[in-house]
């Protein structure tokens, strides 16, 4: 059997940016206008009053310091606070479609191959605009790629996942190539209402083509293994689906936008990542404090430095343990893909690194790659 490689990676950010200091400004704006039109039922203590979002409290709970959206206008209005992305008619590119695509072009471009060899089209994002038809096969006609597409949805997780998928297609011969894509509008699912969660999110999309290397060309990634692992837990939640139409008391609730117990989530999710990235290592006969760069799930950096903390034996450097949250915040599946887009440069022929998410599931999922000369 052919092994995976990663053969081109590509990726769409949008134009525009907010940064902390806008976004608390927005947010602080709004608390004072509820706390003022709430004022009596605050008094008589039947509603708590909100408090002030700040810059010190969102870098010290995340390490964002801002991210792309596609509309900053309406994220930032304190009367909306959600971002205005008009319906398109059916006859015309989604917006998630678009943002795919200019990844996926990206990707093309870099990897010099013809559509033609591309035989499948992965959507492995977190929330999906429709249930059908699928956003992937949507994606595949825009690029005028044949065979065959679906999408698949482990939240943050995602693109691991997807890359396991891809990686087992190439395996097992049913492809020449799998195009993998994550456009993500994050923004569209956050309650920018709530202070706790209002700056945690961004939007963009990311691409990844895999092919088998009896057919690749020189350079890419070899994976080496990839390992998947889901657990339930209630703690990271979306309830948003079709079934609302068939309880409208519900419509509107917070529960129908992100929420989670960032806590809980943070104490289940880094021992049991750390655990699962060492166990896996040590499966391919691979010294984990050995890896060279770790391109992990970007929701935090505070998880991501224990993290790699745990999985180096050591405080990773800067340059073994890759941030880019800093400026693109949390995109759900896209982040670590972003990180390995960004910060694969440096490596020799058969240096080792780790692509790895995790979140709502929860889920996990490591994929080890070498460079390849």
């Amino acid at each position: 059997m052919p092994s995976a490689v990663i053969a081109a990676t590509g990726l769409f950010t949008p134009d525009q940016s907010i940064t902390n200091a806008e976004l608390v400004a927005a947010y602080n704006a709004y608390a004072d206008r509820f706390n003022q039109e709430h004022a009596a039922v605050i008094a008589a203590g039947e509603v708590e009053a909100l408090t002030h979002s700040s810059v010190e409290f969102i870098e010290k709970a995340s390490g964002i310091k801002r991210r792309f959206v596609l509309d900053k206008a309406g994220v930032l209005d304190p009367a909306r606070m959600v971002p205005n992305i008009p319906e398109r008619p059916d006859d015309q590119l989604s917006i998630m479609a678009e943002m795919a695509a200019a990844a996926a072009r990206e990707a093309i471009a870099a990897w010099g191959k013809p559509v033609s060899e591309i035989g499948a089209v992965l959507c492995a994002a977190s929330n999906m605009p429709r249930p059908y038809p699928a956003l992937a096969i949507e994606v595949q006609q825009a690029l005028g790629i044949e065979g065959f597409a679906f999408d698949m949805n482990v939240a943050c997780s995602s693109a691991t996942f997807g890359l396991k998928t891809a990686a087992d297609y190439i395996q097992s011969g049913s492809v020449r190539a799998v195009l993998m894509v994550n456009p993500e509008v994050c923004s569209a699912h956050l309650n920018f209402r709530d202070r706790d969660s209002h700056f945690i999110f961004g939007d963009v999309a990311t691409a990844v083509i895999v092919e088998g290397d009896d057919q690749a060309g020189p350079g890419g990634w070899e994976i080496l293994g990839s390992r998947l692992r889901t657990v339930f837990s209630n703690n990271i939640r979306n309830n948003f689906g079709f079934l609302n139409n068939a309880a409208p008391e519900g419509i509107g609730q917070p529960d129908k936008l992100f929420i989670q117990q960032g806590r809980k989530v943070f104490k289940d999710v880094v021992p049991m990542v750390a655990e699962m990235i060492v166990e896996h290592a040590r499966d391919l006969g691979l010294d984990p404090a050995a890896l060279k760069r770790l391109w992990l799930h970007q929701a935090n950096i505070n998880m991501n430095e224990l993290i790699g903390k745990r999985v180096l034996g050591r405080d990773p450097s800067p340059e073994e343990n890759v941030i880019i949250l800093d400026d693109y915040a949390n995109t759900s599946s896209a982040g670590s893909i972003i990180a390995f887009h960004l910060h694969h440069e440096g490596f020799a022929p058969g240096e080792t690194g780790l692509i790895c998410s995790f979140g709502a599931g929860y889920s996990a999922g490591t994929v080890f790659v070498r460079k390849r000369g």
